[in-house]
């Protein structure tokens, strides 16, 4: 095909306030005030966060591939910032055009179907375009969302009993944020990013496990979208990758971070108050039509088994690092990091060592320190998945089949 292949327009501003398909538009316009990219298997979502609902065209364009979303009577925001590209879409563009409405381009690494549709922001108020890019991936509509379930099983695990153990790994800081710079001018957010892609490479070689990018390019996110996207992406392991910095130059060595518990008491409040926004639980409850009471107690109950196994798993991995290295406080320590914040999602924070040290920064910048880094967190990762494999995977299935095997052998004479 040529040209545009496909032209989506949706008018339902107006409608929304009961005016008929002929009203015009308001006045007032729209603000852009957010844009986000994740990566997911098989393509990726771009959000497109707005002050409210507008109608807008979506086509697509060759020679560059390209998607192009018009917003109608739409203005950006003055905060508003460009990510930089990420996974299948190479680079961002936005601009305002003479009708009035704010033009954002989306330069693709090659051809993919694309499909947008009107969602509630995740973070109060407002609304949320989200362009699925990629053949089956879907925008997660949330008139979807609410029929109700056919099936009544953890959002996710599959039917099918086999699916895989997935882990968010998460470099820390990038884009505008650069993290530490180290004494000869390494900046923390390369040093992460690369780990973090070591490790995510050697969880996607091991049989049953996936690992997903938080990020895998050097682009900012906000640190609650960090937790977002771990959600959304479903996983059963949260690792947010670090490199520490202190005043002191002589100092080295890793580190392991969980909640605290006072950080999960600060978030379970913040959960409780913007129940009616919440997203379900992992287990598949949502908080939004409970009683106030039952609805602490389900949240408690959730954070109570997070936090236990986030502990489990930070001190096998944190085991490794001491093997491996050597590290700078030997229990795993515990404080109120937002990123490490989601009440149903097992998650730790790895400082990988002291950037501020020039020896331990010289280290963190070859690639076969960071492959030796991610190699012990994995070995800490796995040990923990072979003894608390999450109900639904495949590992979960193959401990079941090993254990029925011994229970089955006859005893020895």
């Amino acid at each position: 095909m040529k040209g545009i292949r496909a032209v989506i327009t949706l008018v339902l501003a107006g409608l929304a306030l009961g005016a008929g398909p002929g009203v015009a538009l308001a006045a007032a316009r729209t603000e852009l005030r957010d844009i986000d990219i994740t990566v997911v298997e098989g393509g990726a979502l771009v959000s497109l966060d707005t002050s409210g609902t507008t109608s807008h065209n979506l086509f697509t364009l060759e020679k560059p591939d390209r998607v192009v979303i018009d917003l109608s009577h739409t203005r950006k925001a003055k905060s508003l910032r460009v990510p930089k590209g990420a996974g299948l879409v190479k680079t961002i563009r936005t601009g305002e055009r003479p009708d009035g409405a704010y033009r954002v381009v989306l330069e693709l690494k090659s051809a993919v179907p694309a499909r947008g549709e009107w969602q509630s922001a995740p973070k109060g108020g407002g609304k949320q375009f989200v362009i699925a890019l990629g053949k089956g991936v879907s925008a997660n509509s949330p008139a979807a969302a609410n029929e109700p379930p056919k099936v009544v099983r953890p959002a996710h695990a599959p039917a099918d009993d086999d699916r895989d153990i997935i882990v968010a790994v998460d470099a820390g800081h990038g884009g505008r944020d650069p993290g530490a710079i180290g004494r000869n001018g390494t900046y923390e957010k390369d040093v992460v990013l690369g780990i973090a892609q070591a490790l995510a490479e050697r969880i996607n070689e091991e049989r049953g496990m996936r690992a997903v990018l938080v990020r895998d390019g050097d682009y900012f996110i906000m640190l609650r979208d960090r937790m977002g996207r771990a959600r959304k992406a479903k996983a059963d392991l949260f690792v947010s990758v670090h490199a520490d910095s202190i005043r002191d130059r002589s100092i080295t060595g890793a580190s392991v971070y969980v909640l605290s518990e006072r950080g999960a008491s600060s978030e379970a409040a913040r959960w409780l108050a913007e129940r009616e926004n919440a997203a379900d639980l992992m287990g598949g409850v949502t908080l939004d039509d409970k009683e106030a009471s039952l609805a602490s107690v389900l949240l408690d109950l959730s954070q109570t088994a997070s936090l236990s196994a986030s502990m489990t798993a930070a001190q096998l991995v944190l085991a490794e690092l001491d093997r491996s290295f050597g590290v700078r406080k030997s229990q795993v320590q515990q404080a109120q990091l937002v990123v490490l914040k989601s009440p149903d999602i097992p998650s730790m924070l790895v400082e990988t060592g002291y950037i501020s040290n020039p020896q331990e920064e010289s280290r963190l910048k070859t690639r076969k320190h960071q492959k030796r880094i991610a190699e012990a967190i994995f070995t800490g990762i796995r040990a923990y998945f072979e003894d608390n494999a999450p109900a639904g995977t495949r590992l979960a299935r193959e401990r079941r089949a090993t254990l029925a095997g011994v229970m089955a052998a006859p005893a020895s004479p």
